[in-house]
């Protein structure tokens, strides 16, 4: 009994070896079930079609596709070597596709994670593109339109359906800062007190703490904070998702468990605060205060701040061994003295950070941005795998 080797159409990968049995169509029906696709057509590695079993001979190598005509293995190479280079780029983000060029993504945002991926080339390899070669990115595609035309047009144009919030998290997780900049005043005019957006002050919080039980989830989200002195409080596990409190004071209180995420807290005071646990991904926190913080968690469990804006911000002396702080923006931030062991800091816009005498001790620092960094006097030296992919 003669046996051959299928290859599926256009691949010289992951070939399997079949048994001929009676008939072509016998073979294609077992090829496939093997491949998981509807095999109709079989070909020699030159091309030519078998339409009679008998043509077949023992060992021989064959390539089964599901009704298209053969490919070249060297027309496949050519084809991909031509859109690598091409100015013109396909991403596929959420499902929805973008077709956009290298120029644009790179241009208006050069620090942006967009313009990084591109120049470092680290978008080319094969297992970030779906099946028609277009590069893929999990993220909301409703969010991304808008960001893909700034860069396009230098303008934030947003439909009247289109979230600003939304956008400016978005923002905040590919590192745009130009954009973060027009969305976050967007963001602030929205939710300023002329649109009627009340003002809490402590005298609320506290009110609502002691009438809402300690087993049930106490809420402010979206609410506006802006200038409140909320200092000293426990405020554990109560959920500040969207929020406005720009400027508030928080400072020595306990916000372990709280969810900041995607609220604006810029300027906001922490000095002291206790941290552990906390989620802040994507919030804004350009300029805080966040000297001798505690983010440790005596159970293990890190604080999430992933793709939230730290610039200009000060975290020296903070106690953050494991935070995650993937993709984001601590340009021209102060973490001096910090214990940062086991932190992530994988692809975080780093530029001109100071980072002199922390210890960064299996710290993830890869694909970080340490443009004009400082790392003086350091507890451990940084080892190569921390900082390359």
């Amino acid at each position: 009994m003669k046996r051959v080797i299928l290859f599926v159409n256009g691949t010289d990968v992951n070939g399997k070896v079949f048994m001929i049995t009676h008939s072509l169509d016998e073979l294609l029906f077992a090829a496939s079930t093997k491949f998981e696709i509807n095999a109709k057509r079989i070909f020699t590695p030159q091309g030519g079609e078998i339409d009679d079993i008998k043509l077949i001979r023992d060992d021989d190598i064959l390539y089964v596709s599901s009704g298209e005509d053969f490919i070249y293995k060297n027309k496949v190479a050519n084809d991909d070597q031509i859109n690598e280079n091409s100015e013109w780029i396909t991403l596929n983000v959420g499902g929805k596709y973008f077709t956009t060029t290298r120029s644009t993504l790179t241009k208006n945002e050069p620090m942006s994670m967009l313009a990084r991926t591109q120049k470092s080339d680290c978008m080319l390899k094969p297992s970030l593109k779906d099946p028609k070669g277009a590069f893929l990115i999990d993220r909301s595609p409703i969010y991304f339109e808008p960001l893909l035309n700034f860069l396009r047009h230098n303008l934030m144009i947003l439909d009247s359906n289109v979230n600003v919030n939304g956008v400016l998290a978005e923002a905040h997780y590919y590192g745009m800062e130009n954009a973060i900049c027009v969305l976050t005043k967007m963001a602030n005019e929205k939710n300023s007190p002329a649109d009627g957006l009340i003002t809490l002050s402590r005298k609320h919080v506290v009110k609502a703490i002691m009438s809402t039980s300690p087993t049930s989830e106490l809420r402010f989200q979206g609410v506006n904070f802006s200038g409140a002195d909320l200092s000293k409080l426990d405020l554990r596990n109560i959920n500040f998702k969207y929020a406005v409190m720009d400027s508030c004071n928080l400072a020595g209180a306990n916000l372990s468990g709280c969810c900041f995420e995607r609220a604006n807290l810029s300027h906001a005071n922490f000095q002291g605060a206790q941290l552990s646990c906390v989620r802040m991904p994507c919030a804004n926190l350009a300029s805080a205060n966040l000297r001798s913080c505690n983010f440790e968690d005596p159970n293990g469990s890190p604080a999430n701040m992933e793709g939230a804006d730290f610039r200009d911000a000060n975290f020296e002396g903070s106690n953050m061994p494991a935070v995650n702080l993937r993709v984001a923006t601590l340009k021209n931030a102060i973490l001096r003295n910090c214990d940062l062991r086991s932190a992530v800091l994988a692809g975080a816009n780093l530029e001109r950070c100071d980072l002199s005498g922390s210890d960064l001790q299996e710290a993830n620092l890869r694909g970080a941005n340490l443009k004009d960094a400082t790392f003086e006097l350091m507890l451990t030296p940084l080892h190569m795998s921390q900082t390359i992919r």
